[in-house]
């Protein structure tokens, strides 16, 4: 027979353990690197020619999924030096400075175009 110290002790430690699998699942969800923009006349800027998203959406989109628990880790602040050719196979590369100063590259790939969507995704 267990005493109520046990069972308060065995109900902590189930519902922590409940409590870190969701929160990993949620991150990991939280936290793809794909992304799939519409085409349209407020994302998009033309760049040789081609329709191509323009470089603050590809650079907020990866700088939100870059960091999906902002409060955990390193934030970086994600730049692009242009738009983002809908051209599948297209690569770009972004440049995320971290608060402490670094830079790092961020390259960013073009994986499928529709006429309303383009999908891309970056690479950690």
């Amino acid at each position: 027979m267990r005493h109520a110290g046990q069972q308060v002790l065995v109900g902590v430690v189930g519902g922590a353990a409940v409590v870190l699998v969701l929160g990993g699942l949620a991150t990991h969800v939280v936290s793809g690197t794909e992304s799939t923009t519409e085409v349209n006349q407020f994302d998009t800027v033309l760049v040789d020619g081609h329709k191509a998203l323009a470089p603050n959406i590809v650079a907020g989109r990866t700088q939100n999924k870059y960091n999906p628990l902002p409060w955990v880790g390193v934030k970086v602040h994600v730049s692009c030096p242009t738009g983002l050719k809908a051209v599948a196979g297209t690569t770009l590369t972004c440049i995320g400075k971290r608060n402490f100063g670094t830079t790092m590259d961020i390259p960013v790939t073009v994986t499928n175009v529709t006429n309303s969507h383009i999908t891309w995704k970056f690479h950690r």
